[in-house]
């Protein structure tokens, strides 16, 4: 017979009981509250999840079996499981981990099961584990069971971009998929912090049973933050531009056999630039000298705003019946210039997985955090040369990463090479004199302009990420 009378009055006297700065839905509520002193039997230190263990208990968590035991290397159950995540959601509900739970509780039926109802009158947990509180738990249970416990708020997703770059990649966590049962679950579990995995390649073994004392670690983790975890996991190589190609930085874009407008003329060197190719062939019908000229400084306008391609000049041939040829080079480069194009490329490509292997750009980082990186690294590797000519390598890329000297358009050029390595959205932008970048950094349109940031005896942050109106009081455009 249910006897809810009783269960309701216990839970008015445990209210009563909560300490007076105990505080609802707060981590506050989480405070260890006596001290481990050999409580349990087969709990030693250097034992295997001894903190965690220790841990539960003096978080008023768990007292340990009957027999004065932890039980480290038992199986845990469903039924244990959900105790746990009871008392955990009533804490930090209520600030006692009894008073939530005794609701529900009744005479008859397994300890369990008044737990189980409160986390699924919480909208915790729904059906699924009905008649299930016996059997033993699997991991993805475990999962299932805690993923929900606490919000967002309490419980951050620390582990975000790693976890979802590490897991898509399929280099890890690869014994769960879209299949497994409660697999979202479990990758919230990682997200936050609460598990890492049992190998080096974050394997969870989502079918296998799961023992007290790995329950513990996972359990401690949710209300202890500086007991949470971060997967070690090497995601630099996933991050490798090795490969990459100088046509691969531009979006491709639409050939137009006779371009019309600034746009179509865009589209078109995007399209020749993303082939890989330097040359176009045009058709103008009775093209004059005047005409050729400003389709060839059309075309040259259009192509520096694509300066990491490293072209700078154009000729043009043309005859009336129509043909323009077009063919883009780089002043002073003479026939090396596709060798300076390589080159530079390779090492673009070198300083990227130089600065993802040393750990100075991260999965954590913002696009803004990685565009800063990349301009203090071109001020720090370049001075101005003040010494160029209109033919100088200086205009390029390829000199600033070889010889460490270069004029606006190599600086932009080197940076936005680096950006677009990292999938950063960028362009150049120029006036009658200079040239700079505009990026797009975490959805936000910035200006950046690394040749004055390196103008001085030290790097400059006044033209580091400043708004289109900022810009405006130093480059008119």
């Amino acid at each position: 017979m249910n006897k809810k009378l009783p269960a309701l009055l216990l839970a008015l006297c445990l209210l009563l009981s909560i300490p007076v700065q105990a505080a609802q839905d707060s981590t506050e509520n989480f405070i260890r509250q006596r001290t481990y002193e050999k409580q349990f039997s087969d709990l030693v230190p250097g034992s295997t999840f001894y903190d965690n263990a220790a841990a539960l208990y003096e978080y008023g968590l768990s007292n340990g079996k009957s027999d004065g035991s932890f039980g480290l290397n038992d199986p845990m159950t469903v039924g244990q499981i959900v105790i746990f995540a009871g008392r955990i959601r009533s804490l930090y509900r209520l600030g006692n981990a009894e008073a939530g739970p005794a609701v529900w509780a009744e005479e008859s039926g397994p300890a369990a099961l008044g737990y189980l109802r409160y986390l699924q009158s919480e909208g915790v947990l729904g059906p699924e584990l009905d008649g299930r509180l016996s059997e033993p738990a699997t991991r993805a249970e475990v999962a299932h069971v805690l993923a929900g416990v606490l919000p967002e708020e309490a419980l951050p997703s620390v582990n975000n971009e790693l976890v979802t770059v590490g897991y898509s990649s399929r280099r890890y966590i690869t014994d769960v998929t879209e299949y497994t049962p409660y697999y979202t679950d479990i990758l919230t579990l990682y997200r936050r912090g609460v598990s890492a995995g049992s190998d080096a390649q974050g394997s969870f073994l989502p079918d296998s049973p799961i023992t007290r004392g790995a329950a513990a670690a996972m359990l401690t983790r949710m209300v202890d933050p500086a007991l949470r975890v971060r997967p070690q996991w090497d995601l630099s190589r996933l991050y490798s531009a090795q490969g990459t190609l100088l046509s691969d930085l531009v979006e491709p874009g639409t050939f137009y056999p006779s371009p019309a407008s600034a746009g179509e003329m865009d589209s078109t060197i995007r399209h020749m630039l993303a082939r890989g190719e330097h040359q176009l062939l045009l058709y103008y019908p009775g093209v004059t000298a005047p005409r050729a000229k400003e389709i060839m400084e059309s075309a040259l306008e259009a192509v520096k705003v694509y300066c990491e391609q490293s072209y700078n000049a154009v000729n043009c041939t043309y005859v009336i019946a129509g043909p323009v040829t077009l063919s883009f080079t780089a002043a002073g480069a003479g026939d090396r210039l596709e060798e300076y194009r390589a080159a530079a490329m390779e090492a673009a490509v070198a300083v990227h997985d130089q600065l993802w292997e040393n750990g100075t750009i991260t999965t954590d980082m913002t696009d803004r955090e990685k565009a800063l990186i990349y301009y203090d690294w071109i001020c720090s590797h370049c001075v101005y040369d003040y010494q160029a000519r209109d033919d100088s390598l200086s205009h390029i890329a390829y000199s600033l990463f070889a010889n460490g000297t270069a004029v606006c358009d190599g600086y932009t050029g080197a940076y936005n090479m680096l950006l677009k390595l990292e999938g950063i959205q960028c362009y150049a932008l120029a006036n009658d004199s200079h040239i700079w970048t505009v990026a797009v950094l975490d959805g936000e349109t910035v200006h950046i302009d690394t040749t004055w940031g390196d103008s001085g005896s030290a790097v400059s942050y006044d033209y580091f990420a400043m708004t289109p109106e900022q810009s405006r009081r130093y480059h008119a455009w």
